[in-house]
């Protein structure tokens, strides 16, 4: 994808280390995955949402894991707007880290020009949009930004109308546009526990509903509340209140 200053594009970084320069400012953002740069001699490994800015002609390394995938974003020495090269040469390390709104932006526009790719108006569009993204996250890199929060309500709202099926943390990381390491680890730090256990209890605190509120076979309410057998909601239930759920059903 490019225009008239800058192109972009989404890669997967090889699982070899590679080292070379290049003729022009370049950042890159992580998008999943894990991959690891060595600019300057400071070694820093990106994550979704995390990312560094290489100085032209600048020698530095790098590699990815299987799975990584990666924003490439290349500025030509000719462009006027030279605020990445500026932060690349001013920085100790040349590593950043995106606020969760600018992630979310980046990942709704990057997934739009691949679906677009034939639209070359759209496209550029759509790079200048994430330069300018980019830029605006580092006027101030080292300035503190808020903790991102997770909208928990739109999440809730998803766990209780998928109750009575497998939920997995790649479809709750997509709600909020975030890649799954990243949401797990945003999701655990602002809920004290793991996505699983999380939707684990939402299933369990639902079967309490249904015992208090009509009397169904425990086998209805397992399958209700996601549970691919009885066994396993029996066993689930038992770890997190104590007992079984046929002893709870005995004193409703």
């Amino acid at each position: 994808m490019e225009n008239a200053t800058t192109t972009f594009n989404i890669v997967s970084l090889s699982d070899s280390m590679t080292r070379h320069a290049h003729n022009y400012h370049q950042m890159v953002v992580g998008l999943t995955g894990q991959s690891e740069f060595d600019i300057k001699g400071v070694r820093k490994g990106l994550l979704a949402g995390t990312g560094c800015a290489v100085s032209a002609n600048v020698e530095h390394s790098f590699y990815g894991d299987h799975d990584n995938q990666v924003l490439v974003v290349n500025t030509p020495l000719r462009c006027s707007d030279n605020s990445m090269a500026l932060f690349a040469e001013s920085s100790r390390t040349g590593y950043f880290n995106l606020d969760l709104r600018t992630q979310q932006l980046i990942s709704l526009l990057t997934a739009e020009a691949q679906q677009s790719k034939t639209d070359t108006g759209l496209c550029n569009s759509i790079s200048q949009t994430i330069f300018y993204l980019l830029k605006r996250s580092l006027i101030s890199p080292t300035q503190e930004r808020p903790t991102p929060r997770l909208d928990i309500t739109l999440i809730d709202s998803y766990i209780q109308q998928h109750l009575d099926k497998k939920i997995s943390v790649a479809e709750l990381a997509s709600l909020v546009f975030l890649a799954q390491s990243q949401f797990y680890l945003l999701f655990k730090e602002q809920i004290g526990i793991t996505p699983h256990q999380y939707v684990l209890r939402k299933r369990l605190e639902f079967a309490k509903q249904l015992i208090l509120g009509q009397r169904i076979p425990l086998s209805q309410i397992a399958q209700l509340c996601g549970f691919s057998s009885q066994s396993s909601f029996s066993q689930a239930f038992r770890r997190l209140y104590g007992h079984p759920p046929t002893r709870y059903q005995d004193h409703v």
